[in-house]
């Protein structure tokens, strides 16, 4: 296994585990199946595990797992506080103590401000003194180190990175989000404080493995010899290391698309069988900055070009149209109606509803006024307005109506 400098230089596994995604049995998570799993990946060397408040049943399903085995000593452990959910100053301390004993641990490693969106979901948690609250936890040692996890565009992105001296921040980033998202710009500029970044959809959830268009699929080797067939992740690291780099899979090319970056720090997967723990700890292990081959470069950029063949609109999101008049997010509104194309209208309005609505001021599609001003910056030469509409009719449905208005009423942003 690999490792990179995490914050104060400890070592922080370069691939992470997103407890997310553990297989469901009779509605709970199956306790079993994901302690196998993890144990797999700890024995392998990953010594970091994600999860959240939200994430039904998760935090408590580590718990157990901890109190029967002796995980909890050798991983660093990342847990996210429902910002959006905190109306008052005694809140945080509330869901704080719920999640300590969900996870039936005294302290957490790495705590995040779930999904900051904009700078003013900060400044809400702000004016009710979550910065004291957060240097009374670390003075304690409850918690060790203090970040955020983000979904929106690069320009608010670096606003938050200016809000407060944080120790590391979580990003959505794969070769499809290169531009979307906080996107390499914001990666290079939270590099280039030190501040360490962890990296979560690096697969874009499966849209970079099982769910690519079957020309993509088309152009990948066929392998005779795949690391997630063998017996354990150990076997696994030994037959991955050279084979990955000349016989990629698609899984492994996505994540050493990442690894190839210095700026990042660890990829989250949700590895929910036992092939994908195998892989990818094999993967993990010619991960180095630079890892990637001209070959593996080329074949990424082959692949890209197939899925530019489904794209509606072909916004590279360089974000040259920005800021508009109106507010609109215009490359990420471009990004969700692709993707509408690409991976399904459902996952499509999922992640348009959670990037442009959770947040004080709405950015969708519906408040552009046509003034047609982003037109003459766009080096593609798209019909913004024009194109913007039809996004809209897509992604903003009754529901995402009703869903905005709720989350303005009861202020959930």
């Amino acid at each position: 296994m690999e490792y990179r400098k995490g914050p104060g230089g400890e070592p922080l596994s370069a691939l992470g585990f997103g407890c997310m995604r553990f297989e469901r049995k009779n509605g709970s998570v199956d306790l079993d199946a994901a302690q196998a799993l993890l144990q797999t990946a700890v024995d392998a060397g990953v010594n970091y595990l994600d999860t959240a408040y939200i994430y039904a049943g998760n935090e408590s399903a580590l718990g157990k797992i901890f109190a029967r085995t002796d995980l909890r000593d050798r991983v660093n452990l990342a847990t996210k506080l429902p910002q959006y959910l905190i109306k008052t100053s005694s809140a945080p301390e509330r869901y704080f103590r719920e999640q300590l004993s969900r996870l039936q641990t005294d302290h957490i490693d790495y705590y995040l401000m779930h999904m900051l969106s904009d700078v003013a979901s900060w400044e809400k948690l702000r004016q009710l003194g979550i910065e004291s609250w957060i240097a009374e936890k670390k003075a304690a040692g409850q918690i060790r180190h203090i970040g955020f996890s983000y979904h929106g565009n690069t320009d608010m992105f670096l606003q938050i990175l200016d809000a407060y001296p944080w120790d590391f921040c979580q990003i959505q980033y794969n070769y499809l989000d290169e531009h979307s998202q906080a996107g390499r710009r914001g990666l290079e500029e939270a590099a280039r404080r030190g501040i360490p970044v962890i990296i979560m959809e690096p697969l874009r959830g499966g849209s970079l493995t099982d769910k690519l268009p079957k020309a993509a699929q088309q152009l990948f080797p066929k392998r005779t010899e795949n690391a997630g067939n063998t017996e354990n992740a150990q076997n696994a690291e030994n037959a991955g290391r050279v084979d990955f780099a000349q016989n990629p899979t698609p899984a492994s090319l996505a994540l050493r698309w990442l690894w190839d970056q210095p700026g990042v720090t660890c990829v989250l997967s949700g590895m929910h069988s036992m092939d994908m723990v195998t892989e990818n700890v094999a993967a993990a292990c010619c991960s180095k900055a630079g890892c990637l081959t001209e070959s593996e470069g080329a074949l990424i950029e082959n692949v890209k070009a197939v899925i530019r063949k489904t794209t509606l609109v072909g916004c590279t999101g360089c974000g040259y149209c920005q800021p508009c008049p109106a507010g609109v997010d215009i490359p990420g509104t471009f990004a969700c109606y692709n993707t509408s194309a690409s991976e399904g209208i459902s996952t499509a309005r999922k992640e348009y509803m959670r990037n442009t609505l959770m947040r004080k001021d709405p950015i969708g599609a519906s408040r552009c006024i046509g003034c047609g001003k982003c037109v003459s910056h766009c080096p593609q030469h798209i019909p913004i307005p024009e194109k913007l509409q039809e996004a809209r009719k897509v992604l903003e449905t009754p529901l995402y109506h009703l869903a905005g208005k709720a989350l303005q009423i009861f202020k959930l942003w």
